[in-house]
């Protein structure tokens, strides 16, 4: 069973075309999905947004494609196309699409404790 899905294995891939943003959509694909990361892929379009939210676990985005501003902890920030933010845990965030952009976002959530 492979760890990465939804993406060709031991193939070069610009990662941005793995994605279309779709009018008045946001689009995701997920690469990976367990308890301790999150790996996906998003194409907002223009105008479109995720409301503010916390996770649980630290979220890094990749900008791959135009400009994503994100709102963490009350403090915008402007991401461009080849740049990075980390949101981290527990800390409100929010997501907006001032013309339309994809990233790369993966979460890496605390580790299990019995």
């Amino acid at each position: 069973m492979p760890y990465i899905k939804n993406f060709p294995h031991a193939q070069v891939r610009p990662l941005a075309q793995e994605v279309a943003a779709q009018p008045g959509q946001i689009v995701s694909r997920t690469l990976a999905q367990n308890p301790y990361v999150s790996v996906t892929l998003f194409a907002f379009a223009e105008g479109e947004e995720i409301s503010t939210h916390d996770s649980a676990g630290d979220a890094m985005v990749q900008v791959l494609e135009g400009t994503g501003r994100f709102t963490v902890g009350g403090e915008e920030h402007l991401v461009h196309a080849g740049e990075a933010l980390v949101m981290p845990a527990g800390i409100p965030h929010a997501v907006f699409a001032p013309e339309a952009f994809k990233m790369l976002l993966t979460v890496v959530f605390p580790t299990q404790t019995n």
